[in-house]
């Protein structure tokens, strides 16, 4: 059918078969629609609303462009919570992705002998993460009391420590035992996006690499790592957005103390919407965390990219 026949037929109100792109685009359409009404909408109301002075308790409403960015340039509370959180975003996503790979290989490892051992491996690692934050971060409050906690009973009883450390009371501790309540609580995602990816590694090339002399470290340099790259960006990516808005574990163990020595950039936000109700300021500070974690995510995507760039 030519074009000419094609515009007879439109005419004349006859079918009009679409290209499959076109059809696509209807598909989808809906969907579009739901995640701008999901997502998009309110991440716009937010933008519109740090660039407004609102102070409900004074009656304050008015349009005040930039000024909510200007005091976040020289805010110290501000950088302060960006180094917190760059801080605790960079131990626990490397912990959870060193471990989840350690995790991963072992469990790719026994499932060549698969039986109910298996299983209950599967079980053990994915518990952490089936428990929800906020019960985790409670558990892991009670470890960490100084008087009565577990984690100074044990070490008392091996002889590591004879004093008595107040774990969340402590500003040089208090970070580094938040951050470890989220590796135990988040490494098991890891573990198992990372196991997924192991499982389509294909046998043949470590068989081929094994004949050709390749020990564990080479095949693991040369052949797994490559192939997974993909997969540890998707982990990459998604646990430094988690780790980035973390809130609910800190905010449980310690909120944001001692001293604000842990308190994040959501939880500065969170204190500055809902505590001192200043929401232009706060959608400000929502605005720059949110403009962080696209950022950090962006240059995983690069990095990727120019992984593959480099295969090809």
């Amino acid at each position: 059918m030519n074009d000419r026949s094609l515009t007879k037929m439109k005419k004349s109100g006859g079918p009009v078969h679409l290209s499959e792109r076109t059809w696509g685009y209807l598909f989808a359409g809906p969907a579009f629609a739901l995640v701008s009404l999901i997502a998009l909408a309110p991440i716009a109301a937010a933008l519109w609303l740090s660039l407004r002075q609102q102070l409900p308790i004074f009656g304050i409403d008015e349009f005040v462009g930039i000024r909510n960015y200007l005091q976040l340039w020289g805010d110290d509370r501000f950088w302060a919570a960006c180094r917190t959180t760059l801080y605790f975003t960079a131990l626990s996503v490397s912990a959870e992705l060193l471990l989840g790979f350690g995790f991963a290989l072992l469990l790719n490892r026994l499932s060549d002998g698969a039986g109910r051992g298996l299983r209950w491996a599967h079980v053990m690692i994915i518990l952490p993460w089936a428990i929800p934050t906020v019960v985790s971060a409670q558990i892991w409050a009670w470890l960490y009391q100084p008087d009565y906690g577990l984690l100074n009973y044990l070490l008392h009883a091996a002889g590591v420590t004879g004093g008595r450390i107040d774990w969340l009371a402590d500003p040089d501790w208090a970070i580094h035992a938040a951050v470890v309540m989220d590796v135990w609580k988040t490494t098991p995602f890891a573990a198992l996006l990372l196991l997924a990816g192991l499982k389509t590694v294909p046998r043949e090339l470590y068989a081929a690499a094994r004949v050709d002399g390749a020990g564990a470290w080479e095949q693991f340099r040369r052949i797994t790592l490559p192939l997974l790259m993909p997969v540890v960006v998707i982990v990459l990516v998604f646990r430094t957005m988690d780790a980035v808005r973390v809130f609910d574990a800190v905010f449980v163990l310690t909120g944001g103390g001692p001293g604000n020595s842990t308190e994040t950039l959501s939880i500065y936000a969170y204190k500055t919407l809902f505590q001192t109700l200043q929401f232009g300021y706060g959608s400000a500070l929502a605005t720059a965390m949110f403009v962080l974690a696209a950022l950090l995510s962006m240059l995983y995507l690069a990095l990727l990219r120019r992984h593959v760039q480099e295969s090809a």
